[in-house]
């Protein structure tokens, strides 16, 4: 039964949109959601890791001639601009809607990734690589609210880390063309390193094609008073569902009475933020910087040790990124379902402790001199198998805490904050830290990013929320289910 009646005075009626999406077997209807938006953390990936393993490479062009400081400015460039694009462009799909937005950013991106690729100097490539951060950082607010607005409950807090994990999907293949493109005896270095740009970048025009078929979010439609159009797109899923299962289960919760409005103003924004979810900002702040630190402070200089320290020579570090990337990748996989089963706060509490706990202990063993190259990398492997599911349980998080009408602002805003505390600092940090070439030094870098994920995990344990398997209006109640 659908319920869709308005009030007498036409400013509320009564929705089960929610119960009706969320009653949904899975179909390809779904999948084509996971696809045709997902994709974008597969070409966040590869962009991310062709310019960790291209660093040495982009650092000896002749035409640029970067120091390790410029090369770590650069990746703040990018993170940089990843926060105000993530404000800008949230604020946006709040406002305009999912579908608009999440067009926009990938036109960004796709500009500004093969802008990087005809970079002359070290301002260039900081310029472009603001605005590659910029268009992602757009995606992030844009996608991953429409992402959880579409997916069943019961399944979503597996599918949004799986999603979030295929960042590394992408960081493997770029690690693949790093091992081509920096190859002498295949391709000049100067010339491969611009030509990943430019291809990775045009490849991102698929992205445009797949979301012409992706509809705007029904439950976004729904709390911009707009319920007859979100019912429209809801029953023709359920029509294309019922083609192929037959008839669906009735709804397992009823409707929803909101109010009629088209869009919250900044002020309820900050009061739901910082009075109503005190808590949870606290948290969401917390988990997105400290996984932001450890990340892109790694991350970003990893060939930089590398090459550096281990003597691996430019053309070899995709070698090593490939099982960093794929240890990455099956943490979210293998892991992912326990979020909807033993619950967020035992999983995310759990694996930001076993992350700080291994990182600390990697950092001294760095600093002793007790690795290899290899036994570096097999211990990174095994760290981020578990801080990948750490860092996609974060942008979960942040996505179920706050109201439907600011979902993606909520995202946008604390993405911003992490990734500026936390993200900003790190490349800049470590690029100094492996510039002066003493290995205690790097260790005590090490050791603050793993108090930072422990810090997290007893934030996680001691704010965390139960979000799974539960509606997205169960968890944190819409602006517009009360009265203005």
């Amino acid at each position: 039964m659908r319920d869709t009646a308005g009030t007498a005075d036409g400013t509320a009626f009564r929705t089960d949109v929610p119960a009706r999406l969320d009653r949904l077997p899975w179909d390809r209807f779904h999948t084509l959601v996971c696809v045709a938006l997902g994709v974008t953390w597969i070409l966040d990936g590869l962009e991310v890791t062709l310019v960790g393993s291209l660093a040495p490479a982009i650092a000896a062009s002749p035409s640029l001639q970067l120091t390790e400081t410029q090369v770590g400015l650069t990746a703040s460039a990018y993170l940089v601009g990843a926060v105000l694009g993530a404000l800008g462009f949230g604020w946006l799909t709040d406002r305009l809607g999912r579908k608009k937005l999440f067009t926009l950013t990938v036109l960004v991106y796709l500009v500004a990734t093969i802008a990087t690729g005809l970079s002359w100097d070290f301002w260039s490539l900081a310029f472009f690589r603001f605005l590659t951060g910029a268009g992602i950082g757009g995606e992030y607010a844009a996608v991953n609210s429409a992402i959880q607005e579409l997916i069943p409950a019961r399944r979503r807090g597996q599918t949004d880390l799986i999603i979030n994990g295929t960042f590394w999907a992408g960081g493997a293949l770029g690690a693949v063309i790093s091992l081509v493109v920096l190859s002498p005896a295949l391709v000049d270095p100067e010339i491969g390193w611009r030509a990943a740009f430019v291809v990775g970048g045009a490849l991102s025009f698929c992205i445009l094609l797949l979301r012409r078929w992706i509809p705007e979010s029904p439950r976004w439609l729904m709390t911009h008073g707009r319920p007859e159009e979100a019912d429209r797109i809801v029953r023709d899923i359920e029509t294309s569902v019922e083609s192929r299962y037959g008839p669906l289960p009735p709804p397992s919760y009823g409707g929803i009475t909101l109010h009629r409005r088209d869009h919250v103003s900044i002020s309820e924004v900050v009061s739901v933020m910082f009075h109503r979810h005190r808590d949870r900002s606290i948290l969401a702040l917390t988990l997105m910087a400290c996984q932001a630190f450890c990340y892109n402070a790694i991350f970003f200089t990893y060939a930089l040790v590398l090459t550096r320290f281990y003597g691996v020579p430019n053309e070899h570090v995709g070698w090593y990124i490939l099982p960093f990337a794929f240890g990455n990748l099956m943490g979210p996989l293998l892991l992912g379902h326990l979020f909807d089963s033993v619950g967020r706060r035992p999983m995310i509490t759990a694996t930001y402790a076993l992350s700080g706990i291994l990182l600390a202990v990697t950092g001294f063993a760095f600093a002793q001199g007790w690795l290899s190259a290899v036994g570096q990398t097999l211990a990174w492997t095994v760290i981020f198998f578990f801080a990948s599911a750490a860092a996609s349980a974060a942008y979960l998080t942040v996505g179920e805490a706050f109201p439907l009408e600011m979902r993606a602002m909520g995202i946008a805003v604390f993405y911003a904050f992490g990734t500026g505390i936390g993200g900003v600092v790190g490349p800049a940090l470590f690029g100094w830290l492996i510039e002066g070439g003493a290995r205690t030094d790097i260790m005590w870098g090490y050791l603050f990013g793993a108090a930072l994920m422990l810090v997290a995990a007893g934030t996680e344990w001691r704010l965390g929320f139960a979000a799974e398997r539960r509606p997205l209006e169960d968890v944190a109640e819409p602006v517009s289910a009360r009265p203005r």
